[in-house]
């Protein structure tokens, strides 16, 4: 393994390359990147990055939005299929119907989505600045897309706005299942509940905390409770037991993103050897898109 991290060291050098991984993908994945990260800590530090090669272990959708915000750099997904099924879950023809139904409405996109709906949309937002963000919009009415489950959630903490439902998901958080939960709390009486907002509300009525995969992490690290039941993807894991080696973390088995599990340490290092496959957008559609990632930032600030 030695030799494995030195030789990504040794390709990052000669390429000036900068690793940047999600939470999501395998732990010695994580283990070779200069920065791993939610959607929202990622998107920022992929504004502050000296690097002239960007290579995001991740899914499509994060490695767009990282060349939007660099156009000039080379942007690298190491696995070009790595795709989110949730970011195709709403169509530009939805977005300018409701544009049409509804005069003072904001079009609220989460990260996990198409440049195209990006480009259609006022502002992104991700799990961890959501609520900050769509309280800070002037608009009375929200189209929150593409996720139905985090749209409720953020929809119950701000009651006076009203929230138009899509009806996207995520299919790894979507498929939380309350009676699992149970299960669970049978087993583990004295077990925390920790669960990201893309998980149904049936699931989330259960939780003892409910947050982004970064919220997550954070809390369970500050707790003083030893058990805890992760209701998200399972690659999170990695950094919750190097955090804390003597807690015990419960993950659904099928709380897999296969796509995220696209991205291997010999994809990172064949992509950083061929520095391909490279991202490529179109200009206008990355300009477009620009724009509501921008107004994220500024409003989470």
């Amino acid at each position: 393994m030695e030799e494995i991290f030195e030789r990504v060291a040794q390709l990052k050098a000669e390429k000036n390359a900068v690793i940047l991984a999600h939470y999501y993908v395998n732990g010695d994945v994580q283990q070779v990147a200069d920065y791993i990260g939610d959607s929202y800590y990622l998107s920022k530090v992929a504004t502050t990055l000296s690097e002239k090669v960007i290579v995001f272990a991740g899914v499509n959708f994060m490695a767009d939005s990282a060349k939007v915000l660099n156009p000039d750099k080379k942007v690298i997904l190491p696995d070009s299929t790595a795709d989110c099924p949730m970011a195709h879950m709403v169509t530009t023809a939805q977005i300018k119907k409701v544009r049409e139904l509804y005069e003072d409405v904001a079009v609220v996109c989460y990260i996990n989505s198409t440049l195209e709906l990006k480009a259609e949309s006022d502002v992104c937002v991700t799990s961890a600045n959501a609520v900050k963000v769509v309280k800070a919009l002037p608009n009375k009415n929200i189209f929150f897309i593409p996720d139905k489950n985090l749209a409720h959630f953020v929809a119950e903490q701000i009651p006076e706005k009203h929230f138009i439902y899509n009806e996207g998901y995520c299919p790894v958080h979507n498929y939380m299942a309350v009676k699992y939960v149970e299960e669970i709390k049978e087993k583990y009486p004295d077990i925390k509940i920790l669960a990201h907002p893309e998980c149904p509300r049936q699931v989330l009525a259960q939780a003892d905390y409910i947050g982004s995969t970064s919220g997550i992490i954070d809390f369970a690290k500050a707790s003083n409770d030893t058990k805890f039941l992760i209701c998200t993807e399972n690659g999170v894991g990695h950094k919750l037991q190097l955090d804390n080696p003597d807690k015990m973390f419960i993950f659904n088995d099928l709380s897999i993103c296969q796509d995220m599990k696209k991205i291997t340490l010999q994809s990172v290092i064949k992509s950083l050897e061929s520095l391909a496959p490279e991202v490529e957008i179109d200009l206008e559609l990355g300009k477009k898109a620009l724009k509501p990632l921008e107004k994220m930032l500024e409003l989470a600030k």
